[in-house]
């Protein structure tokens, strides 16, 4: 079996869809947290009705919470995850790229398509190795709800920090 290449789209050409959808939620996701632009990505979401659930990486949905009732809210939290990621970048505490650590960790390879709505799941699990042996665990999920808007597909909502089951 060929390894996977995780920069690459594993969506055919012919699915326009899927692959522009992949775009958005893989490569432009990702650089635009490794490198901490939330201008990168602002375009991708529709801000009117915008909810984002945690599922605090817990098994149980009685302890999910409303952690981001606006996209102002997950705004916020994005970019302090991204500007700690970037701090402890910058002071050499990865191993190696951490972008391609992540790029490895993501698989994006279910989409749901009904109309002008979609499903998404992506999941993350990998490490993250760090100069002093330890590593940073990238182990949860996330269901995207994608709408298409003017002709793209955005993220309209999300239910995130799931734990992760492998298969």
């Amino acid at each position: 079996m060929a390894e996977r290449d995780p920069f690459k789209n594993p969506f055919p050409a012919q699915d326009l869809d899927r692959r522009q959808i992949w775009e958005m939620l893989v490569t432009r996701d990702i650089d635009a947290f490794v490198a901490a632009d939330w201008s990168a990505v602002q375009g991708d979401f529709i801000e009117a009705g915008f909810t984002g659930i945690s599922g605090n990486h817990q098994p149980d949905p009685q302890l999910f919470t409303l952690a981001f009732p606006t996209l102002a809210a997950y705004r916020d939290v994005w970019l302090a995850q991204a500007g700690d990621f970037g701090a402890e970048r910058a002071k050499g505490a990865f191993a190696g790229d951490p972008r391609s650590g992540i790029f490895a960790a993501t698989r994006l390879e279910e989409i749901e398509i009904t109309g002008d709505a979609a499903l998404v799941r992506k999941k993350f699990d990998g490490r993250l190795a760090k100069t002093d042996g330890s590593f940073d665990r990238m182990n949860w999920q996330t269901l995207y709800i994608c709408r298409r808007d003017a002709g793209r597909w955005k993220i309209a909502g999300f239910v995130g920090y799931l734990p992760h089951i492998k298969e």
